[in-house]
C-alpha cells in the first residue's frame, strides 16, 4: 500500500493552478499550490467552503486536471493523463472515500466492498480472502449480506473504507468522510482510520472542515482562496 521507501514523496504537487470558466467568469480555485505528502502520513486539507481543498484532492486523485502545474503520485506524473489512463491509474493506485458513501444500492456490503477488486480482475478467491479479512477488521463480518439501506451511515462508510483499501492503493483520499455522520459515528470512523494508518501504514489524505477530522490528523494543511496558508504537524496525536 505504500511507496516502498522511495526518497521521492508519495504525492508531489508543484505550481498547480486550477481555473474554472473563462474571461470575466473565471474562478481561480487553486493558485500555485506546492505540496509534498510522504508515505504513511495521516493528513488533512482543511479550510472553509470554497478554499480549494476538494479541488486539490480531485486533482491529486486524477478526477480533474490542473490548468497549470504538475502532480506526481507514487512517482508517476498524473497531471496530463488522458481520461482512460486516469481511470486506470485511479483503479490501481488510489482509494476513495466520499461523504455520500457512493455504495451501489442493489449490492450487498460484501459485493460493494469487492467491487474495485472485480474491476481489477482479481480472482474470486483473492477477493473473498481480502474482503472478509477487512470486513472483520472494521467490525462488519456479520453484515456481509446486508444492502446499504440496511446499514447505518457509519456502517456504510466502513464498507466504503474497505472498498477503498481492498485494492491495496498507494493512498486513500477521503473527501469530507464524516459530513453525513453523527459525532459518535465520526469518532468511530476516525478511530478505525487511525488504526489502519498506524498498524498497516496506510496513507490517508483528507479534505475536511470537520474539527473531529482536523483534531485527529497529525498534519493539517490549511487552504484559503486556493492557496496554502498554513502547514501544521503533530499538533495533536491521534
Amino acid at each position: 500500500m505504500i511507496n516502498g521507501g522511495s526518497e521521492q514523496p508519495l504525492i508531489e504537487v508543484r505550481g498547480v493552478h486550477r481555473i474554472f470558466g473563462q474571461g470575466e467568469v473565471e474562478v481561480h480555485a487553486l493558485r500555485g499550490i506546492d505540496l509534498d505528502v510522504e508515505s504513511g502520513e495521516f493528513s488533512v486539507l482543511a479550510g472553509p467552503s470554497g478554499s480549494g481543498k476538494t479541488t486539490l484532492l480531485n486533482v491529486i486523485g486524477c478526477l480533474d486536471q490542473p490548468t497549470k502545474g504538475t502532480v506526481h503520485v507514487d512517482g508517476v506524473e498524473v497531471s496530463k493523463f488522458s481520461k482512460k489512463r486516469a481511470a486506470e491509474f485511479r483503479l490501481h493506485r488510489i482509494g476513495f472515500v466520499f461523504q455520500a458513501y457512493n455504495l451501489i444500492p442493489v449490492l450487498s456490503a460484501y459485493e460493494n466492498a469487492e467491487f474495485v477488486m472485480m474491476l481489477m480482475g482479481a480472482s474470486a478467491k483473492e477477493r473473498r480472502e481480502t474482503v472478509m479479512e477487512l470486513l472483520h477488521e472494521v467490525g462488519l463480518e456479520g453484515m456481509t449480506d446486508r444492502r446499504p439501506h440496511e446499514l447505518s451511515g457509519g456502517q456504510q462508510q466502513r464498507v466504503a473504507v474497505v472498498r477503498a483499501l481492498a485494492a491495496r492503493p498507494s493512498v486513500v483520499l477521503a473527501d469530507e468522510p464524516t459530513a453525513n455522520l453523527d459525532s459518535e459515528a465520526s469518532e468511530d470512523l476516525l478511530d478505525l482510520m487511525v488504526e489502519l494508518n498506524q498498524e498497516h501504514d496506510v496513507t490517508f489524505l483528507f479534505s475536511s472542515h470537520d474539527p473531529v477530522v482536523i483534531d485527529r490528523c497529525r498534519r493539517v494543511i490549511r487552504l484559503d482562496s486556493g492557496e496554502v496558508v498554513g502547514d501544521e504537524r503533530d499538533e495533536v496525536s491521534p
